[in-house]
C-alpha cells in the first residue's frame, strides 16, 4: 500500500514582509513607541569587531529579568517515530507540525492576534516545506493573518527557527512569535533518494578544497574526527549505551510527559490494515543496547572504521514548538514564563570534521553569557554521531552527569529540522523538573558548522 501523497510535494512559497506591515489598527502608542526605540537602539549599536562574520544573539543579563527578555511561554514536542518502519511512517509532515501548533494554542491559551510571526525549520523536503508548512497553521487554526516562513540551517534549522523569532521580538519588530521544526525523513527520503547532483559548477568546485569537503558524505566525517581526534570506538558504544539507559529510564518515570503531545494517527499494519493509534511514546530507544552488543555492529562507513549504526543518531519522523514573547508583552497578558532565550551563536568549522562544531560553538555562546562550562546545569549536545560527541565533551570537559540526561539522538532520534526545537523542549523541562538553572542546547551542522544557545529556566 502506497504512502498517502503530498498535495504538491514541489510547492515552495516565497516569504513575504508582512511582518514589517502589520496592521495599523493593531498598533498602540505604547507598543509602536517600543518598537520605534528597539529598532533605534539596534541601529545605533557599534558594529562588531572586524575579526569574522557573528551570528549572535543576547537577550539581557543571566541571572537577572529584563523587560525586554525574550522568554519562553511554551515548548512542546511530538514523539519521535522511527523512519519508515515506527509510528509515524505513514504520517505526513503537515499532521506532525499540525499537532504541536494547535497544542501550543490550546495549552497557553494564546490569542491569535498575540502571534506575530511562525518560523519553521525543516531539511529534506522541497522548499524547506514552507508552502505545507503554512497549510500546517492553517490546518491547526491559525488565521490567514499570521504569517510564516521555512528556513534550513541543516540540524540546527529548529533551533535557528527559535533564534529567529527570539531576534524578532528583541528588535521590536514582534512581540510573540512561534518558533518550530518539522522532519518527516520516512516521506523526505535522504542522501540515497537523490536522483542526480545538485546544480554546481564543477570547475570552480574543483579548485576549491573547502567546497570540495562540503561534499564529504555525513558518516565519513565521523570517521575523520574519530581519526584525527583520538576517539575510539569503544568510547563511541560507551555514549551509544548511556543514550538508550538514560531515555529508557526516562520513559520509565514519566519525564518526557509534559513535553510530548499525544497524536492520533492512521497507521498501516504488516497485513496491509490501517489502524487508528495514539503516538505518545518514543520509538527509538531499545533495551539490551550495550557495549558488548554493539561493538558486534560492523562500520558502515570506512572498513576497519568505528562509526556504526548502533552508534549513530537514528533517521526519524516529529515536530516540536516553541512559543516566545517578549518578557514585558508576555507579563502584560498573563501568559506563564518558563524560561528565558538567552543568546544564541552560530560559528564555522572545517566542512569535512563538521561534528566539531559544539566545541566551538558552546564557548562562544558561554562567553556571549559570561557564563563558563561549570556554570552550565545541562548540556543537551545532538548525537548526531557517538565519535562527534565524544570529542565535543572530552574537549569542553562536559561531566558526564550534565551530558543529555534523558538521552540524545542515538536513542531518541533525530528528526533533523525538528531536531534544534524538540531540544530546546527536553532541556528546558529537565531544568524546571530538577530545579536548575542554566541549559545548553547545541548541535554540529552538515557543511562545517556549530550552533548552540543558553536557556535559563525559571
Amino acid at each position: 500500500k502506497k504512502r498517502p501523497r503530498l498535495l504538491c510535494p514541489k510547492l515552495s512559497v516565497l516569504r513575504c514582509c508582512s511582518q514589517f506591515l502589520r496592521a495599523p489598527n493593531r498598533e498602540t502608542p505604547n507598543t509602536m513607541s517600543h518598537r520605534i526605540s528597539a529598532l533605534a537602539s539596534q541601529l545605533a549599536a557599534p558594529p562588531a569587531a572586524s575579526v569574522g562574520v557573528k551570528t549572535s544573539l543576547t537577550s539581557g543579563k543571566t541571572g537577572t529579568k529584563d523587560p525586554n527578555d525574550v522568554v519562553i511561554v511554551s515548548a512542546l514536542r511530538t514523539a519521535i517515530g522511527k523512519a519508515r518502519k515506527g509510528s509515524f511512517k505513514d504520517t505526513t509532515p503537515d499532521t506532525l507540525l499540525r499537532g504541536v501548533l494547535k497544542a501550543t494554542v490550546d495549552r497557553t491559551s494564546v490569542k491569535y492576534d498575540d502571534i506575530g510571526d511562525v518560523c519553521v525549520g525543516n531539511v529534506q523536503m522541497a522548499g524547506s516545506y514552507a508552502g505545507p508548512g503554512r497549510m500546517a497553521m492553517f490546518e491547526a487554526g491559525f488565521p490567514y493573518k499570521i504569517p510564516m516562513y521555512a528556513v534550513n540551517r541543516q540540524c540546527s534549522s529548529g533551533l535557528q527557527a527559535c533564534a529567529n523569532i527570539a531576534a524578532s521580538i528583541k528588535m521590536g519588530i514582534i512581540d510573540a512569535g512561534i518558533g518550530a521544526g518539522v522532519e518527516s525523513m520516512s516521506f523526505g527520503g535522504g542522501v540515497a533518494d537523490m536522483d542526480e547532483p545538485p546544480p554546481l559548477d564543477y570547475e570552480a568546485l574543483s579548485e576549491s578544497k573547502l567546497a570540495k569537503e562540503c561534499l564529504t558524505p555525513m558518516g565519513v566525517t565521523s570517521e575523520i574526527v574519530a581519526e584525527r581526534y583520538g576517539i575510539t570506538r569503544t568510547e563511541q558504544d560507551a555514549l551509544a549505551e548511556a543514550s538508550h539507559k538514560k531515555s529508557l529510564a526516562a520513559q520509565a518515570s514519566g519525564k518526557f510527559r509534559d513535553e510530548i503531545v499525544p497524536l492520533t494517527v492512521t497507521w498501516t499494519d504488516k497485513d496491509d490494515e490501517d489502524q487508528e493509534i495514539t503516538v505518545d511514546k518514543d520509538d527509538g530507544p531499545r533495551p539490551g543496547s550495550t557495549v558488548e552488543k554493539l561493538a558486534k555492529l560492523r562500520a558502515v562507513f570506512k572498513k576497519g572504521g568505528s562509526t556504526t549504526a548502533g552508534n549513530s543518531s537514528q533517521v526519524s519522523d516529529g515536530a516540536a514548538a516553541v512559543l516566545l514573547m517578549r518578557r514585558s508583552f508576555a507579563e502584560q497578558k498573563g501568559y506563564p514564563i518558563i524560561g528565558t532565550f538567552r543568546s544564541f551563536k552560530c560559528v564555522g568549522v572545517k566542512p569535512d570534521e563538521m561534528g566539531v562544531g559544539p566545541a566551538v560553538a558552546i564557548p562562544a555562546v558561554l562567553d556571549e553569557c559570561g557564563l563558563s562550562v561549570s556554570d552550565i546545569d545541562v548540556y543537551e549536545i545532538n548525537e548526531a554521531f557517538a565519535s562527534q560527541a565524544a570529542y565535543c565533551v572530552k574537549k569542553l570537559g562536559i561531566p558526564a552527569s550534565k551530558l543529555n540526561p534523558n538521552g540524545g539522538a542515538i536513542s531518541l532520534g533525530h528528526p533533523l529540522g525538528m531536531t534544534g526545537a524538540r531540544m530546546v523542549a527536553t532541556c528546558l523541562h529537565e531544568l524546571r523538573r530538577t530545579n536548575k538553572k542554566y541549559g545548553i542546547v547545541s548541535m554540529c551542522i552538515g557543511t562545517g558548522m556549530g550552533a548552540a544557545a543558553v536557556i535559563e529556566a525559571e
